[in-house]
């Protein structure tokens, strides 16, 4: 049983150690992400931000002639500052809640492009962080899958779960010669056996050379 345990461990760092890889190769930029956030929810979190705004503005004003005191009560004989310190207030909690609102709908547009399964990964981020904030799009930052890469013989778009590219069946995941263990285009040498890649790598072409 702990035979098995330390493989499907082994199987999981390996897997996990080949998708960082790959990630850092995609070279993502702030602003290039936040654009697949829908236009429409932009618009929409805008406008509701504004109207919590006038709201909170009218009812604090307006609280003297119901009897009840101005927002914050410290602040109570100064309108002006009332009405400013509540606006930072209202601004601050709207700023936590748009940040969720477009992560959520940035994992929903992220999952779908690689390949991922939207509705889950969706509700997963949407349950797991209620108890514990932002919890389920932190959990979804480290377990997505890489985005798809062009093939390096072929140039055809791939997946990140693809072996062989079905364009021009290039071998899209490299093995150690020696150990036959799956490697990443940047290990020098072989994590698991230790062997040189690159001598093996220059040893091919030299073994290919007609005599």
């Amino acid at each position: 049983m702990s035979d098995y345990s330390q493989k499907v461990t082994s199987s999981f760092n390996e897997r996990m150690r080949l998708i960082r890889l790959r990630r850092k190769k995609e070279n993502l930029r702030f602003w290039d992400e936040f654009r697949i956030i829908p236009r429409w929810l932009i618009v929409l979190v805008i406008v509701l931000f504004l109207l919590a705004q006038g709201i909170a503005l009218l009812v604090n004003l307006s609280a003297p002639q119901r009897g009840d005191q101005i927002f914050p009560p410290e602040l109570k004989y100064d309108p002006v500052l009332a009405s400013l310190a509540l606006a930072g207030i209202v601004t601050a909690v709207s700023l936590v809640l748009a940040a969720f609102i477009f992560l959520i709908a940035y994992v929903n547009r992220d999952a779908k492009r690689r390949g991922m399964h939207v509705a889950l990964w969706t509700l997963l981020a949407l349950l797991l962080s209620w108890p514990f904030p932002f919890l389920g799009v932190i959990i979804y930052f480290l377990l997505r899958e890489p985005l798809p890469y062009p093939c390096p013989q072929c140039g055809n778009s791939v997946g990140a779960r693809f072996n062989f590219c079905p364009n021009c069946k290039c071998n899209l995941h490299p093995s150690c010669p020696q150990c036959k263990r799956e490697i990443a285009e940047t290990d020098k040498f072989c994590p698991y056996c230790g062997n040189d890649l690159k001598t093996a790598t220059d040893a091919e072409p030299a073994m290919r050379t007609p005599t």
